[in-house]
């Protein structure tokens, strides 16, 4: 832990290791983060990781005060095994760490659509955790004629997601059965299998005993995708995207014209068209799912965000809104007006920490 009085975090993002460039905060992606934390009196201290030095950064991080973290859940085809291996020792010895693996396993995994699906922000959600269950379960809800929607446990970037429904509605379903299926894949296109070839596309998601979440498809998301950014149990902001992943062709036309996923547009915390989300973030979905999970306040990550679809209309004919993803492992980019609030959120936990090693 640093001696003087100035509190020292670091930013972790992945690199190249070999790469013999000097890092900069003035030269990173993240700049903007240093330059916040630089007016809360923190020193951001960069962090390039890669397994290949993890041994080496371990010893970095047991010199700072803080660290954040910007490292997705598959970066290059790795996983995060590693690198949460000693995210978990650095916090062990005192450093700070946003967001700490164990909490990603609470919150930052597809398993919360599944955990969290009775708080006000779910809808139709099922969880396989064999490939015998999903072979055994999903034709049944193929058979009820709604498009469904499976989630790989950890992922990112449309990586794992598949909406997948009938080709011909009504049918029996058996391992020759055909089904329409789309990757989340930014460019993938439909495709139409067999049940037992799909399957097999599934199957690797099963991997070291890791579940699949199933979601009804909601036919809402043409009218477009929210994100809510949050610095701990606070909207700081939000993402709007139009046309994003599985966006549909238009009625009549070949799969091969769906659009591809438009550029998200930010606004600050106060945009109007959606403050009724805000409100029921803030005043009752986030402290329910702090509950369900058992997450103190102060242990909510310092940035993170949740992705919402518009479900169906209520009896009375409000809005309703569905939770499809929360991201808590690498939240970037973000809204101009989420800067200040993480910044003055790390500068307090940072002290409160230091303050609490030092009995």
């Amino acid at each position: 832990m640093s001696g003087d009085k100035s509190k020292r975090i670091g930013i972790l993002w992945p690199g190249d290791p070999l790469l013999p460039v000097r890092i900069t905060p003035e030269g990173c992606r993240l700049h903007r983060v240093f330059d916040a934390l630089r007016e809360q009196n923190v020193i951001g201290v960069p962090v390039v990781y890669a397994d290949e030095v993890a041994d080496e950064v371990c010893k970095q991080l047991l010199a700072l005060d803080g660290l954040l973290v910007w490292v997705n859940p598959i970066e290059n085809g790795r996983d995060r095994s590693v690198l949460d291996g000693i995210l978990r020792k650095a916090a062990t010895a005192g450093v700070f760490v946003s967001a700490h693996p164990d909490l990603i396993l609470k919150m930052g995994t597809k398993q919360v659509l599944y955990d969290t699906r009775d708080i006000g922000w779910g809808c139709d959600t099922h969880l396989y955790r064999t490939l015998d269950q999903l072979r055994e379960q999903l034709p049944i809800r193929l058979a009820e004629g709604q498009a469904r929607v499976l989630k790989q446990y950890r992922g990112n970037g449309g990586n794992g997601v598949w909406k997948v429904q009938l080709a011909t509605p009504g049918a029996n379903i058996g391992l020759d059965t055909k089904v329409r299926a789309r990757h989340a894949l930014r460019g993938e296109l439909e495709q139409e299998f067999t049940f037992a070839h799909f399957i097999e596309r599934i199957a690797p998601y099963f991997g070291h005993a890791s579940p699949v979440i199933d979601q009804e498809y909601q036919e809402r998301l043409t009218e477009g995708m929210v994100r809510c950014y949050l610095v701990h149990d606070k909207v700081v902001g939000f993402g709007y995207q139009a046309t994003n992943a599985l966006y549909p062709a238009q009625a009549g036309a070949p799969p091969s014209e769906a659009p591809p996923p438009g550029p998200r547009l930010y606004s600050g915390p106060t945009d109007p068209r959606f403050l009724v989300l805000k409100r029921k973030l803030e005043c009752e979905w986030i402290g329910k799912m702090q509950r369900k999970l058992d997450v103190e306040t102060s242990s909510l990550p310092i940035i993170w965000d949740a992705d919402f679809l518009k479900g169906p209309k209520s009896v009375a004919g409000e809005d309703t809104f569905v939770l499809c993803e929360i991201n808590v492992s690498s939240v970037y980019p973000f809204p101009e007006e989420a800067l200040t609030p993480m910044a003055c959120a790390a500068a307090v936990a940072i002290g409160s920490n230091i303050k609490a090693m030092n009995g």
